[in-house]
């Protein structure tokens, strides 16, 4: 039997939508859902596709949700809040936005604190997602199950002690769908340099990332147990591997994930000032 969860998204963005998605006809009615998004067109899509509720302007259609989904970019969530203040009560609201903390939902909703933080990433797309997640103290047991139960309709979940950990979270999965792109362009082109064609590079590139993603996902053993049983010493994959080492690969993954996030806490600095 299908939850009558009411949920709102401020925001109909792509992730929105990915969420939106996972959600109607699902985890509850699209007739429960309602959205608020500048963009009619967006709005028109939505509400053909899933029979939600719109509106170009938060409103009282706020009032009786359970959930209010922030999906805004950073930069306009201060404003966002501002115009939603009056019209939150008793919803948990879940942020989507990367950047924002609690702490300063908290504040710009005069100290409200029934507030979860996510971190989705864009592979919630394709519903295969993995999102961080973190509540504040005001959060109850039952507003805990429903943000999990709508960020599962995307994904993964983990749920995090510290909000601090949102940004190692951010560096790992939010930004590593990036990380993954770049590396495949790097065997694409080493594929192309070496004779293959563009289709073929792309292909094997692809294919190989989403075989070996798997394999690690479906083995109970070490990713690091993994990596060895394809090193043959004096080998091929051991003259690819030895090679990366040499030139610092490794180190500069670390390196890059610790700057993104370095910059996830920049952010939430910047955006957070009065």
């Amino acid at each position: 039997m299908k939850n009558a969860l009411k949920i709102a998204f401020v925001g109909g963005g792509n992730m929105a939508a990915a969420l939106i998605g996972g959600l109607a006809g699902k985890l509850t009615d699209g007739a429960n859902i309602h959205v608020v998004d500048i963009n009619a067109d967006t709005l028109q899509k939505l509400q053909a596709q899933f029979g939600v509720t719109t509106a170009q302007e938060i409103g009282a259609a706020i009032a009786p949700c359970d959930v209010v989904v922030l999906a805004v970019k950073p930069q306009q969530m201060k404003e966002v809040v501002a115009k939603l203040r009056p019209h939150v009560s008793k919803q948990l609201i879940l942020s989507i936005a990367a950047g924002i903390r609690a702490v300063d939902l908290s504040r710009w909703l005069n100290g409200y604190n029934a507030i979860v933080r996510t971190m989705p990433n864009t592979p919630a797309l394709i519903g295969k997602g993995i999102t961080g997640m973190v509540a504040t103290a005001g959060v109850s047991d039952q507003q805990r199950m429903a943000a999990d139960a709508i960020m599962r309709a995307v994904g993964a979940t983990v749920w995090l002690d510290d909000e601090t950990l949102i940004d190692p979270v951010t560096a790992v999965s939010g930004s590593g769908p990036a990380y993954v792109f770049y590396f495949i362009e790097a065997m694409q082109q080493a594929a192309q340099e070496m004779g293959l064609t563009a289709e073929q590079g792309t292909q094997l590139a692809i294919a190989t990332f989403v075989g070996a993603a798997q394999l690690a996902a479906q083995s109970p053993d070490p990713v690091s147990v993994l990596r060895e049983r394809v090193t043959s010493k004096g080998g091929t994959t051991y003259a690819a591997l030895t090679s990366m080492e040499s030139g610092g690969v490794r180190d500069a993954i670390v390196k890059a994930m610790k700057a993104a996030a370095a910059r996830g806490k920049e952010l939430g600095e910047e955006f957070g000032c009065d």
